[in-house]
């Protein structure tokens, strides 16, 4: 496994910051394992070395697999916060076909998953109502984990890619978001201290 990093400058009207870029080639199967024609893929890890606090998040994923209908895919935050991408919708069937190629999962996008066909290339919405925005104010720090459950049995596919866009805010901004992110957990665990 390589990983990538990439910084840039990055800005709009409201907030200045930068764009990190992390990104790593994978041969993960889906599923795991070779017996099993269903059932959880190895989860594909990017390990976030640096500190920041995240004003936004983009996904990117590539991979291969006979029918997409299958699958249920999910991104977990080093703080273990959890949001599906996308997974199937058998009523009605919804994403039929094969492979998610370079695709970006953005909150921002024009286009919902939901609405489109695979191979998906282009950026896209996560499915309704997950939003990538529940990172923000995390951390960036810690392994970033893609989690993939292919549901049907006989087909069987592989991650080759995955990428973490992470933008971050100006400093004064950065400060309001950590604030915020840490009444949201006193609030939603008033016991524990």
């Amino acid at each position: 496994m390589v990983l990538v990093v990439v910084a840039g400058a990055w800005g709009s009207a409201i907030c200045a910051g930068s764009i990190h870029i992390y990104s790593s080639d994978f041969n993960l199967r889906i599923p795991a394992e070779p017996a099993d024609t269903r059932g959880w893929m190895e989860d594909a890890v990017l390990e976030i070395p640096h500190h920041y606090t995240i004003y936004d998040v983009d996904v990117g994923i590539t991979l291969t697999h006979t029918n997409v209908l299958d699958l249920q895919i999910f991104l977990r935050s080093p703080a273990k916060t959890t949001i599906c991408l996308n997974m199937y919708n058998l009523d009605p069937p919804l994403n039929k076909g094969a492979n998610y190629t370079q695709t970006v999962f953005d909150d921002e996008a024009l286009l919902a998953i939901e609405d489109a066909q695979p191979p998906f290339t282009g950026r896209f919405r996560p499915l309704e109502p997950y939003r990538l925005s529940a990172f923000d104010g995390e951390g960036s720090f810690g392994p970033w984990r893609l989690r993939i459950y292919d549901f049907w049995p006989l087909d069987i596919g592989t991650l080759n890619h995955f990428e973490l866009v992470i933008a971050t805010p100006e400093p004064a901004t950065a400060v309001l978001l950590t604030l915020g992110f840490s009444l949201m957990t006193l609030l939603n665990h008033p016991g524990k201290q």
